[in-house]
């Protein structure tokens, strides 16, 4: 955990110094027109969007791998009563013999 948190300052520094460095007006072309955008907004909203496209995906495993967690949970359950009944059976079968 913390080696990805050193990892992402260190990503962020660097896109950080890379848009600042790229303060250029440059063109950019819409489906419906075009303006111009500063790089540094360009390259700094990419990386958002990234990012957030990056967590949506991690938010959805981790949601699904809950999800899995909680079925084997239950399952664990219900086996530990199974176990828990085969085992009162059998000390009822050895206590008549």
């Amino acid at each position: 955990m913390q080696w990805n948190l050193i990892l992402a300052m260190l990503f962020a520094l660097i896109i950080a110094v890379f848009a600042v460095v790229n303060v250029n007006a440059v063109s950019v072309n819409y489906l419906f027109g075009k303006t111009e955008w500063p790089l540094i907004l360009i390259i700094l909203g990419s990386t958002a969007m990234g990012g957030i496209i990056v967590a949506s995906f991690g938010w959805f495993r981790m949601f699904k791998l809950q999800r899995q967690i909680k079925i084997l949970s239950k399952e664990k359950e219900e086996l530990k009563k199974k176990i828990s009944a085969l085992e009162e059976n059998e000390l009822l079968e050895q206590e008549q013999s």
